[in-house]
């Protein structure tokens, strides 16, 4: 797929993941709808991704728990783009790792609706616009929790191993349409994530999100005729 001037939706836009997927994009002329909840750190990606050359830049700040609030953002986006090429569903929360009788109920809940939830709710939103398109694309940026069991995340695989369900299904149902699904499994990302948590992580191992974002690029950037449903990164 031809980057250049595409429109690409990307979920937790505002920092780590999804801003080095949106400041590597940038780089290939593209116009990007950037979705998170913090609008200064929104501001701030989008003005990095502007310098970096990307075609067009707005942002869109949003709680992809609130049902009201997100419809009316896509349709903010389609009225302000007009098209929807490309959705990367990128949002999601880290849980503490512990045995699940130690989890709270309001962890419980949160982790499942970010990490799933509402990453179907999204796609379910946007695909519409997308089948609309000559070609199409929906990559989800899943973990290595959803192919392989984790101590102490319960929940959090429980997420991740829907997702890789809900992509594997999603994969066979747009098979013979215009739109190409892919999931990436990364294991541990050199982020702040961890310290929301007051977990120590060997991150000087983990993978740099500008080299996980190198990978996004290329598998959007292959021709038409190649494509990569599914990436393992490791470090």
């Amino acid at each position: 797929m031809k980057l250049q001037n595409k429109v690409i939706v990307i979920t937790g836009a505002s920092e780590w993941i999804g801003a080095a997927i949106a400041l590597k994009l940038a780089g290939e002329w593209t116009k990007l709808a950037l979705i998170a909840r913090n609008t200064e750190k929104l501001e701030n990606t989008a003005k990095k991704a502007q310098d970096a050359w990307a075609s067009r830049v707005e942002i869109y700040s949003c709680d992809l728990q609130d049902q009201s609030q997100f419809t009316d953002t896509v349709a903010d986006i389609y009225s302000d783009f007009w098209a929807i090429d490309i959705l990367i569903n990128n949002a999601w929360v880290w849980q503490k790792m512990m045995q699940l009788d130690e989890i709270e109920s309001s962890t419980i809940d949160s982790v499942i609706q970010t990490n799933l939830t509402w990453l179907i709710h999204t796609t379910h939103a946007i695909l519409p616009y997308l089948r609309k398109q000559d070609e199409a694309a929906i990559l989800n940026i899943s973990s290595q929790s959803g192919i392989q069991a984790q101590d102490g995340q319960s929940v959090y695989t429980a997420t991740k191993y829907g997702v890789r369900g809900f992509t594997d299904v999603l994969k066979k149902d747009l098979k013979e349409s215009n739109i190409r699904v892919a999931w990436v499994y990364q294991a541990g990302t050199n982020t702040n994530m961890f310290g929301s948590t007051w977990e120590t992580m060997p991150l000087e191992k983990f993978t740099d999100p500008a080299d996980l974002a190198d990978v996004v690029k290329y598998m959007l950037s292959l021709p038409q005729k190649i494509w990569m449903h599914e990436v393992r990164v490791c470090f």
